[in-house]
């Protein structure tokens, strides 16, 4: 099946606080799908990101959302207190207060749409949950294609039978967040090879394989179990046109598939990467936040982490591929998986 009329069949995956638009543009300027993370991104910011990412690249790109979930937690200012006071000591780490409450953690799905609407990318991609009808129906009217992301099989029906273009079938060697949402994501962690061919199977849309691809040989195996399309991201996000930092980078590089680790500790979901300083004390402490509060607060270390390239301070997200991640610039990156694609 054709995928989006790509020269490539290459997708980038969206990285929530790591895209950058030189990655986006470079992969889309190559041939293949840019894409890029909007998480926690308000309306205004979504705007101007959109307007550089056009102005950086004519080809076509992605915009990714996160879909609320339902189970968002709203802590008042005493909750908010007692789970801030619990990372103090990485606060005053890199030298910044201890935060207090926000008006709100995240921004509106709603406020995101609008400015996606009214900026129309080629593509829009969702996490954790079906787009609604109408958001679809939108996106459609407007010329924009919607792909959904699943873990299991029953998620990507539901996808199918929500109207989205494609479907990404994420396997549990991805870095990142889990984004399961018919079950627990502990529950629904399915390895790539296993739940690519099932997909292909029960679905009538293309199926990007994503998940410990980081080569050649990953894109061959994937398009022989019957993807449309790859997505990769790790190989990615370890060049230099990524936003990630020169510390994140050289943990990708270092980092061996056995040492990765799947952790609510950062973000309060989750997520795949580096057992680092704060993850373990973070899991010893035996006090997360729920999401997205424990995201946000965490956050705030994160950032003035990043400033100073601490390494043992950030979230270092990364997938069980990451020795395969070889690759100084995107280019470089970008040319290795295509070799791999079919003729």
């Amino acid at each position: 099946m054709s995928l989006f009329d790509l020269e490539h069949r290459i997708v980038l995956g969206p990285f929530g606080g790591l895209s950058s638009v030189a990655l986006t543009a470079s992969v889309s300027e190559a041939g293949g799908l840019g894409s890029y993370g909007l998480y926690g991104y308000d309306g205004p910011r979504i705007r101007s990101t959109i307007a550089e990412l056009r102005a950086a690249t004519s080809k076509p790109f992605a915009v990714n959302v996160w879909l609320p979930t339902g189970d968002e937690a709203e802590p008042d200012a005493a909750q908010h207190a007692v789970f801030a006071q619990a990372l103090q000591p990485f606060y005053e780490a890199v030298g910044v207060d201890v935060p207090a409450r926000p008006e709100r953690y995240l921004p509106s799905l709603e406020e995101q749409l609008d400015a996606i609407w009214d900026a129309a990318p080629a593509v829009l991609s969702v996490v954790f949950g079906v787009p609604s009808p109408q958001v679809v129906e939108e996106a459609h009217r407007r010329g924009i294609r919607v792909m959904g992301t699943a873990t299991t099989v029953a998620e990507a029906v539901a996808l199918a039978e929500g109207g989205v273009d494609a479907v990404v079938a994420s396997g549990a060697e991805s870095a990142g967040h889990r984004v399961s949402f018919l079950r627990a994501a502990e529950d629904s962690l399915v390895g790539l090879f296993s739940l690519l061919p099932q997909v292909v199977d029960a679905v009538d849309v293309p199926v990007i394989a994503a998940g410990g691809i980081s080569d050649r040989r990953g894109v061959a195996a994937a398009f022989a179990l019957g993807a449309s399309g790859v997505q990769v991201g790790t190989a990615f996000l370890a060049t230099a046109e990524s936003a990630a930092t020169e510390a994140h980078r050289d943990a990708v590089r270092a980092t061996a598939a056995e040492e990765t680790v799947l952790t609510r500790a950062m973000s309060g979901r989750l997520a795949r990467g580096a057992r680092n300083r704060v993850v373990r004390a973070i899991e010893a402490s035996g006090t997360i936040a729920p999401f997205p509060m424990q995201n946000w607060l965490t956050g705030r270390f994160r950032a003035a982490a990043g400033e100073r390239n601490l390494g043992e301070l950030q979230s270092l997200w990364m997938g069980q591929s990451a020795p395969l991640a070889r690759y100084a610039t995107a280019s470089e990156a970008f040319a290795e998986l295509a070799a791999g694609l079919p003729g």
